[in-house]
């Protein structure tokens, strides 16, 4: 179990492929500064800074999930099934918050417990942002009008809405590969298949999980999991791995597009797709009363299927 001192289930949103939903102290949407929570078992990537960033890192709730800004040197947690349990199947789990912010809790650590209980070994992947206001109030007016434009925003080409901004992510893609080398190079500490290792991401995490997939030439990753995350065609590489994605139809960033499920269909890659008639957007491992509760399961099922829960023989 991870021992972080920070625990929640938020709901969110934004622009490129968006962020998170949550529960806890504080029930409304308004930001609470808080202090930055212990992460014991964090280890630093060492993959540098961040250019043009003044202000330091600094941890907010909102809807009572514990939230993560200006974050210049990325870390990587493990949250390691039980030996007894353990399948040799490991996650980098990606967290989303339109590269602005990360939500910890709800996409990331409580992601990484509920994979661990499965007997998959889960990696939080803590990348690093685009630099911020340093106060929190001129951060919210900022958070107010990406979420304005990525209501605003599509990838059809055929309205006047503007096209959604493209972020360089040659930052966070080096942090996954420097995650995805760490994995490697403790695999037989922390009980690692290297064959199995799978990445999963929330909105602007399922947004770096498909960067990874289309560009990385250094992470071999055995299956992804863009939970809703963008949805526009991609070009498909020979070697893209299954792809499970998730995604709920009255998710503001959703504009009823398929392309992607189409690109990886075309490729004959195996995928599967679920469209939940409601959840919105950032519904993490579940909100109540959602049809989209039950993805977790389905993810669970899938991975079954497809002999990825099976202990190493």
């Amino acid at each position: 179990m991870l021992t972080i001192k920070a625990k929640g289930t938020l709901a969110f949103l934004f622009i490129f492929f968006s962020l998170c939903g949550g529960i806890s102290n504080a029930q409304d949407g308004k930001m609470y500064p808080m202090e930055a929570p212990d992460e014991p078992n964090a280890i630093p990537l060492n993959t540098g800074g961040v250019d043009d960033q003044d202000a330091e890192e600094s941890w907010f709730r909102q809807w009572g999930d514990p939230m993560a800004r200006n974050i210049t040197q990325a870390t990587l947690t493990p949250v390691l099934a039980d030996p007894n349990k353990a399948t040799g199947t490991s996650i980098i789990v990606a967290p989303g918050g339109g590269f602005m912010w990360l939500s910890m809790g709800n996409e990331g650590w409580e992601v990484a417990d509920a994979l661990a209980a499965q007997g998959i070994n889960a990696f939080v992947l803590k990348y690093r942002l685009q630099p911020t206001a340093p106060a929190l109030k001129d951060f919210e007016q900022q958070m107010n009008q990406r979420f304005a434009e990525a209501a605003e925003s599509t990838d059809d080409g055929e309205t006047d809405a503007p096209e959604r901004p493209r972020w360089n992510l040659a930052n966070q893609l080096q942090d996954v590969e420097a995650a995805y080398d760490l994995i490697l190079a403790r695999k037989d500490e922390w009980g690692v298949d290297p064959s199995r290792i799978g990445m999963i991401g929330f909105s602007a995490g399922a947004g770096l999980t498909m960067h990874t997939t289309l560009n990385s030439e250094k992470v071999d990753l055995a299956f992804i999991g863009p939970i809703y995350g963008g949805m526009n065609s991609v070009d498909v590489p020979e070697d893209a791995p299954p792809m499970f994605a998730a995604i709920a139809s009255d998710d503001f960033l959703f504009h009823g597009q398929f392309g992607l499920i189409q690109s990886w269909y075309d490729a004959g890659v195996p995928v599967e797709f679920h469209l939940y008639q409601n959840g919105g957007h950032g519904f993490g491992l579940g909100n109540p009363d959602r049809t989209s509760n039950k993805w977790f399961d389905a993810f669970m099922h899938w991975l079954s299927v497809n002999k990825f829960l099976v202990a190493d023989q």
